[in-house]
C-alpha cells in the first residue's frame, strides 16, 4: 500500500487535498449553535 504513494506522489497530494477539502466543506456546514460559549475566566 505505501509502495503505491511513493511510486505516485501526486496521488497521495491529491487524496491529501481532497480530506483537507472536505474537511473545510464540514467545518462551514456546523451549525454555529455547535460551538459552546466560551466565558472568560
Amino acid at each position: 500500500m505505501f509502495n503505491l504513494f511513493i511510486r505516485r506522489p501526486v496521488l497521495s497530494l491529491v487524496i491529501s487535498l481532497i480530506i483537507v477539502l472536505l474537511g473545510v466543506i464540514a467545518l462551514l456546514k456546523i451549525p454555529v449553535t455547535q460551538f459552546p460559549d466560551i466565558v472568560p475566566p
